[in-house]
């Protein structure tokens, strides 16, 4: 779709900065920027490191979203995960407790500073509370190198693993690291997730044969109609995951979750809860393990309470201003 222009962009741009619950992957504020068009909001959210030419596909997302329209949903209702960051075993109760009806948990692992036996405790906790039906899934966010995830996995299998998720940083790792656990004799699917970051990723994960899922954001890939069609071309069960969202980005992530043909996974889409506030008076967090397709209205009262410093706001304007840049030279 056309680039609308800046000025309808800046004009109508606000960005908060919402802590987060308890640390999760470093972060301890959640800052993202948001867009108000004729369809409503859009989120662009990319992390403060990720420059210009990647952080454009995250506007793309958010001009998609507040300019245009999502794919018809085949599904009103997508089933979500617990998020359990990596806080220690005697934590996971609590952080459970915040996504009621949820029936999968994924579970941070390999945090920097930690062993172990931390993971496997707090694998093990969770797997307590949950119990025997519940399914669980790790994500490492390619903290270990084939061996060492080698190791970890036979460590942590007897849990019952759904799957590991980006165990490895590389897609030659998690290939190599898929061939290891199958000689090993360890029943362990592996998600790629880190490994998503451009539309031709899940094509070089697909054939190389690095995993068994696929894991799929909306603003990485440039949108919610973007991404159906990576899924499409890539043929891999899919679960859709968040990037740290408010509800207005969790909203996009649900749209495509509800228009995949085939949804065989919970989705990573609960990730509200893990946010002290939100932008919307109508937080979109999970009711009996569910969120409900549709789109999210922001409250301009949470707009002022978790709105960000002036400076703040200059930084992201220029941003946006500077992937803009690069959506337009795209669109030439």
């Amino acid at each position: 779709m056309p680039v609308p222009p800046l000025p309808d962009l800046l004009a109508s741009l606000r960005v908060v900065a919402i802590p987060m619950r308890v640390p999760f992957r470093g972060v301890t504020t959640r800052e993202v920027a948001l867009v108000e068009g004729p369809s409503g909001w859009g989120e662009f959210g990319p992390f403060l490191e990720y420059e210009p030419p990647e952080a454009a596909r995250w506007l793309d997302a958010a001009i998609e979203s507040a300019w245009g329209s999502w794919p018809h949903p085949v599904r009103q209702v997508v089933e979500v995960n617990a998020t359990v960051p990596a806080v220690s075993a005697d934590r996971v109760r609590g952080v459970l407790e915040r996504f009621p009806g949820c029936t999968t948990a994924k579970v941070k692992v390999a945090e920097r500073g930690q062993s172990l036996d931390d993971d496997v405790d707090r694998v093990a906790a969770v797997r307590d509370v949950m119990g025997a039906g519940a399914r669980v899934r790790v994500d490492a966010n390619g903290g270990w190198s084939v061996a060492d995830a080698l190791g970890a996995l036979r460590q942590l299998a007897p849990h019952r693993l759904e799957y590991a998720e980006q165990p490895c940083a590389t897609v030659e790792e998690l290939r190599d690291l898929r061939l290891a656990l199958a000689r090993n004799a360890l029943d362990v699917p592996i998600a790629a997730d880190e490994s998503i970051r451009k539309a031709e990723d899940p094509l070089r994960v697909r054939d190389l044969g690095a995993a068994d899922v696929i894991v799929v954001k909306v603003a990485p890939l440039g949108g919610v109609a973007a991404a159906l069609r990576v899924v499409e071309e890539c043929g891999l069960p899919a679960v859709v995951s968040s990037a740290l969202d408010t509800s207005v980005g969790i909203s996009a992530g649900v749209a495509l979750a509800a228009a995949l043909p085939s949804l065989d996974h919970a989705c990573g889409l609960g990730t509200v809860a893990l946010l002290a506030g939100d932008v919307s008076a109508a937080p979109l967090v999970p009711h009996e393990g569910v969120l409900r397709a549709g789109r999210v209205g922001v409250d301009d009262e949470q707009l002022a309470r978790w709105a960000a410093p002036a400076d703040r706001v200059a930084w992201w304007a220029e941003r946006v201003s500077a992937c803009h840049a690069v959506l337009e030279g795209g669109r030439r």
